[in-house]
């Protein structure tokens, strides 16, 4: 049971705003990402900026922000995802949410979703601010975890008016349960986390686990799981695979995504599989959606959950199917 409870654990790996820095039209047609920067809550959010290769200074194009799961930083998933989306023609954005990356935000990998989802709504306040950007042709796209986030702001902000997401991870309190060892093991970590939090107020420090290992079970992804643990992956340098702030156990298991699903009116395409993490809960999730414009496309497979999860991260199969659907969808909603 034990073996069980530590190989979901790592499944959650799949797991009006702040002045934006005043951009500027891009100069050079061939070019195809700069590294901008952003007001969050006043801190420095930094992105890369990708551009279509048919650019033509002054003109106007659809935009997307992409995310990935949670603990990611933009050179993984969202940046894979972000360039493919602008070589279909839209400018894209993917960038380091606050206490990631090269973004700014303390503590270092608190995993905060309520910081983030105020993340993706100020990224679409700096996507707003772009000449070359039209400002009301922006969507967003997101892979697994970041898929709660993006959801949730696009059901407060309708300013996003197209939502694609791909192997979503969705949760409320009854499934961390699964995943956290019961009742019990959630309390306890939420209470570690209170007072890994306490102790951060009083003297400053945080105390941190790893944030994937395959010796420790208590790291906050335990497992064999290649796409992390390949530097040719997602076990990048810019990554950190041994600092996970503790005090982020209670934000991520009182998370709970569902409720917003009844305020959500933008065009929503969901993209998800029985091979894929949770998938009963995407389509409770789908069901609630407020909107009757919305999609929901289920990918036949013969992996078994949740081994096709990974493969939406970085495959061929798996990103080029996604890049081909949501495209599509945003070419019809933006």
């Amino acid at each position: 049971m034990r073996n069980a409870i530590g190989i979901l654990m790592v499944l959650m790996a799949f797991t009006a705003c702040a002045n934006p820095k005043k951009a500027k039209v891009l100069t050079e047609t061939n070019k195809k990402m700069e590294q901008v920067t952003f007001n969050s809550e006043g801190l420095k959010v930094v992105g890369n900026l990708y551009y279509p290769a048919n650019y033509k200074k002054g003109e106007a194009y659809p935009a997307i922000v992409v995310s990935g799961s949670w603990t990611t930083v933009k050179e993984q998933m969202a940046g894979l995802y972000a360039e493919r989306f602008a070589k279909e023609g839209f400018i894209t954005l993917a960038f380091d949410f606050r206490n990631y990356g090269e973004s700014e935000g303390e503590p270092r990998f608190w995993e905060n979703p309520a910081m983030k989802v105020e993340d993706i709504k100020n990224a679409v306040t700096y996507l707003s601010s772009l000449p070359e950007v039209n400002k009301d042709k922006i969507g967003a796209f997101a892979v697994c975890a970041g898929s709660m986030y993006t959801l949730m702001a696009a059901s407060e902000d309708s300013r996003i008016k197209a939502v694609v997401t791909a192997a979503s991870w969705l949760q409320d309190a009854e499934a961390v349960k699964l995943f956290y060892g019961g009742e019990e093991g959630v309390n306890e970590k939420i209470a570690v986390a209170r007072k890994a939090k306490e102790t951060y107020a009083r003297d400053g420090v945080v105390e941190y686990i790893e944030t994937i290992s395959t010796t420790n079970p208590s790291a906050a992804m335990y497992g064999p799981f290649d796409y992390y643990l390949n530097p040719e992956r997602g076990g990048i340098k810019e990554w950190s695979n041994d600092k996970f702030a503790v005090m982020s156990w209670e934000d991520w298991l009182t998370l709970d995504p569902m409720p917003y699903a009844a305020k959500l009116n933008a065009s929503t395409l969901m993209i998800h599989s029985d091979g894929c993490v949770l998938p009963q809960y995407t389509k409770n999730f789908f069901e609630k959606i407020a909107t009757d414009d919305k999609q929901l496309e289920w990918v036949e497979t013969d992996l078994d959950s949740p081994m096709q999860q990974f493969n939406f991260y970085d495959q061929e199969a798996e990103v080029g199917m996604a890049i081909n659907k949501a495209s599509k969808w945003f070419e019809a909603k933006l």
